[in-house]
């Protein structure tokens, strides 16, 4: 349960948004799919989508323009001139790809996009890394072998940026690389053909937030454009892959970003209907975790985890690549009958870890410990990194857990390297805290909010001495940084269900910048709570739970309707608090069931702060006339109404 402490529960100033902006995004929404725009007008004019120029666009993605590759500049035309040249010559290409969804489905583009120009297997191939043996980017062994099977240009995608060793081992062995990525810069630029990588553009840039994937998709995009007679499928075929690797990689959906997501659902919704599907794979991914893929939580808890699994459990994760793109469905049934072993098995051992680190914490003072930083040989690497986000989120401190390459107590610790993920909590840029040790490490990468790394297991000691000291000078007396959880509206549990479903559905796709949008609903309970364990394909339980519930607040008590269905993810009943709560919630529709419900965030006990004043639009706003005041100071509690109208709760005498 979240801590209760009341500055992590933050709500917006309730600024009024001027009429000509009501107006604005009526002017922009389907009337005939939603009735009233009060609230999403409130939720934009909150999160500063405020220029009346670009509203059109931001909220319908075909009044949007799209920014041309060319905006990448001379890089994007080194890029070009050297696949043109390596079609001409007949030379053999390969893809360097990522384990997670956002390599995977890079690699999956560029097989499919690049393929339209170079033959597939014979002049074009790929590579993913081994996430449990590998680690991310490129590796020597894997050049060599490249080397020795005739290739002589490589193009990466969601990697390769600050592989400087890398890269001039493989131009050692002849080879040329083109890079596409989206991760943090080196600080010169390396020797490759190209590198086209949307951080050396301006932070406001439209093309700025590109993902692995969205990078590849620009990549080919120019491609098409300077070859436009030999493709033979259309371009737009791989918006599906798109938008599954930008909304899993939880990149801020801006700009273009947020046209390719919008666009890349509309194209993967048609893969959930058998008679308009064209990659076999993904239907039976969305069949396997029931959904229809038209919304981005489809891909977020759906899509997204599966193709994450694989590599977390198998480690070698190739097969993903084949269950995206090939066009056999037997072949495809197969494959994803894998992923979904693999995402069972990997809720099974996130439970087990996070079991064992919580007992651990309990037997560890943290009344003076800024980060927490653990290393068990049994803990499975591949689980490290979301249960590391798990605890950053619960402990409010950024988190590293390490497990190890080889688990021998006879070998010496300076051999033994220790592996593992961090995640941030409470802003801390995680990724400039860590590289403050880089002496300590092997290997790292990552951003500011989670990163991979690798250090002699001898160095643990230093290095955990090292972070604690760097953060008490960031951070002085504070010990816990808790994230702050920000509610958009307060909603009473009558307003929950369709029509608020439909209204919310406008500002999708949402993600990183763009957050779902969260309810608030104060003085509520809970009944109906059962917890459930999740069950594999053989319906055999596995260790991940659920709880289902009914919410309820004064509001349905008192015009007698039922309370509304939600699931809290990851916890059991007794987690819960007894008697009144505020609660924040994200209102979500189950396609399973055919049935709204609420997903619950955030829980405390009810506290008596004076109410949010509800803000109203020019619409329902009362004239002076129709303004009444009821005045129960002499009326007992039990007897005043429960109006959903601003009351003053302290009032002079």
């Amino acid at each position: 349960m979240t801590n209760s402490l009341t500055e992590l529960w933050q709500l917006p100033p309730n600024h009024v948004p001027p009429p000509e902006f009501y107006e604005a995004v009526r002017d922009c929404i389907d009337h005939e799919q939603v009735a009233t725009i009060d609230h999403l007008a409130q939720i934009l004019w909150q999160r500063g989508w405020r220029d009346l120029d670009q509203l059109p666009g931001q909220l319908d993605c075909r009044q949007y323009s799209p920014t041309p590759p060319s905006a990448f500049g001379v890089e994007m035309d080194r890029a070009i001139a050297r696949l043109r040249q390596a079609r001409d010559r007949g030379e053999s290409v390969a893809i360097w790809g990522d384990f997670d969804a956002d390599g995977i489905t890079a690699t999956s583009v560029l097989w499919d996009g690049l393929g339209q120009f170079f033959p597939r297997p014979d002049r074009l191939c790929y590579t993913i890394p081994d996430r449990l043996t590998d680690s991310h980017g490129l590796n020597q062994q894997g050049l060599e072998r490249l080397a020795d099977q005739g290739v002589s240009l490589i193009v990466t995608c969601d990697t390769g940026s600050t592989n400087l060793p890398e890269i001039a081992a493989a131009t050692a062995l002849g080879l040329d690389i083109i890079v596409t990525d989206h991760h943090t810069l080196p600080d010169d630029r390396p020797e490759v053909v190209a590198i086209v990588n949307p951080r050396y553009l301006d932070h406001t840039h439209p093309l700025y937030h590109l993902s692995g994937v969205a990078v590849a998709y620009k990549l080919v995009e120019a491609l098409y454009a300077a070859l436009p007679e030999i493709p033979t499928e259309p371009l737009d075929r791989l918006l599906d892959l798109v938008a599954i690797g930008l909304i899993a990689d939880l990149v801020e959906l801006r700009g273009d970003c947020r046209y390719l997501a919008q666009i890349g659902i509309a194209q993967l919704q048609r893969q959930s209907d058998p008679q308009t599907a064209t990659r076999p794979g993904v239907t039976k991914l969305l069949k396997l975790c029931r959904r229809s893929g038209d919304r981005p939580t489809d891909i977020s808890y759906g899509l997204g985890p599966r193709i994450n699994a694989v590599s977390r459990i198998y480690g070698d994760a190739s097969f993903c690549v084949e269950l995206l793109t090939s066009r056999d469905p037997q072949r495809c049934q197969t494959l994803a009958l894998q992923a979904e072993n693999a995402n069972t098995r990997r809720k099974a051992l996130q439970r087990r870890v996070l079991d064992q680190v919580k007992a651990r914490l309990a037997a560890i003072d943290l009344s003076t410990t800024r980060a927490i930083i653990l290393e068990d040989p049994s803990w499975a690497g591949g689980v490290l990194g979301l249960t590391a986000g798990q605890i950053a989120q619960e402990y409010g401190r950024p988190t590293i857990l390490l497990s190890r390459d080889r688990d021998d107590p006879d070998l010496d610790p300076a051999t033994v390297f220790a592996r593992g993920s961090a995640r941030s909590a409470g802003g801390i840029d995680l990724y400039q805290l860590v590289k403050s040790q880089a002496s300590l490490l092997g290997r790292f990468g990552g951003h500011p909010f989670a990163a991979g790394l690798s250090l002699p297991l001898a160095n643990l000691p230093l290095f955990q001495a090292a972070i604690e000291r760097q953060l008490a000078l960031q951070l002085g007396d504070r010990v816990r940084l808790p994230d702050r959880i920000e509610a958009d509206l307060t909603v009473t549990v009558p307003e929950l269900g369709r029509e608020l479903f439909r209204e919310l559905k406008a500002i999708e796709p949402c993600g990183m910048g763009n957050p779902a949008p969260r309810l608030l609903i104060r003085r509520c309970w809970f009944e109906k709570v059962t917890n459930k364990n999740m069950t594999d394909l053989t319906g055999k339980a596995v260790r991940y739970i659920k709880t289902h519930f009914e919410i309820w607040d004064g509001y349905s008590d008192e015009t007698n309707l039922s309370g509304f269905p939600g699931v809290w993810w990851g916890h059991y009943q007794d987690e819960l608090p007894n008697g009144k709560c505020d609660a924040i919630v994200e209102l979500d529709f189950n396609p399973h069931r055919q049935a709204y419900e609420v997903r619950l965030l955030a829980v405390r006990p009810w506290q008596d702060a004076i109410e949010p004043t509800p803000t109203l639009s020019p619409a329902s706003r009362p004239s002076l006339a129709a303004i009444q005041l009821l005045d129960w100071r002499n009326s007992a509690s039990s007897t005043a109404p429960h109006l959903q109208i601003p009351q003053l709760t302290r009032c002079p005498a």
